[in-house]
């Protein structure tokens, strides 16, 4: 198991649409990679674990619970189980979501 990752040299943005790479997979703990095209969406949805986002670059709106939250580096954000949300990016953009539970 890899203890250490440099998540700067993880990023790699598709041409449209989103990529996703699992950083950490537990019994408890999962930590995904996402990377966002520019002008890509992730529709609203919910998650049954509690999670947050760590955003490490870009520009977006992240909306949670019908609030906008800017996505913008180093903005981290806490979710709470079954919250609905959904992302749109508007530059490339990558977060970290780690989900507990």
């Amino acid at each position: 198991m890899k203890h250490k990752y440099n998540l700067k040299d993880s990023i790699s943005y598709p041409d449209g649409g989103v990529i996703s790479k699992v950083i950490v997979k537990s019994e408890r703990l999962n930590v995904t990679l996402f990377s966002m095209a520019a002008g890509t969406e992730i529709g609203e949805h919910t998650s049954t674990k509690e999670g947050t986002v760590y955003v490490i670059e870009g520009d977006g709106v992240f909306t949670l619970a019908n609030e906008s939250i800017v996505m913008k580096a180093s903005v981290l954000i806490h979710m709470i189980a079954n919250q609905p949300h959904s992302i749109a990016a508007n530059k490339n953009t990558s977060f970290l979501l780690t989900l507990i539970g």
